[in-house]
């Protein structure tokens, strides 16, 4: 059965892209912890991180670099945090969170985006790349 991020990859359900290649694809999260909060998940399920192939691991580890990058030019904040939890969906996910202070990345904390700022967010991170 396919995931949840499979299905966004798919199409299959709409997602705030950001970016996409062969092997990974980038998308806001719904339920963010800061503006610009950033998913991004390999296109071929894995569970866990360190069952990617060690390609595929860095690879991944690149990708994300680059998405940070361009946050980090569209949003305003401190820093770009990185988090890998994978509880909540099993498939390999990259939470890239901006960041002022240790809270923002404790997954307590949302906020609230309508999705003209969600669009906004997407496209705006996407054109820095």
């Amino acid at each position: 059965m396919s995931t949840i991020f499979t299905k966004i990859i798919k199409g299959e359900i709409p997602s705030y892209k950001v970016a996409e290649n062969d092997k990974f694809f980038a998308f806001l999260d719904i339920n963010p912890n800061a503006k610009g909060h950033t998913l991004v998940v390999p296109k071929k399920e894995v569970n866990r991180l360190f069952d990617l192939d060690e390609e595929t691991y860095n690879e991944l580890m690149s990708f994300s670099r680059e998405i940070a990058i361009a946050q980090k030019k569209v949003i305003d904040c401190d820093r770009i945090g990185m988090a890998v939890i994978g509880l909540e969906v099993p498939h390999v996910h990259v939470h890239l969170i901006p960041l002022n202070a240790m809270e923002d990345i404790q997954f307590t904390k949302k906020v609230k985006l309508e999705p003209v700022e969600f669009e906004a967010i997407a496209k705006a991170i996407s054109d820095k790349l």
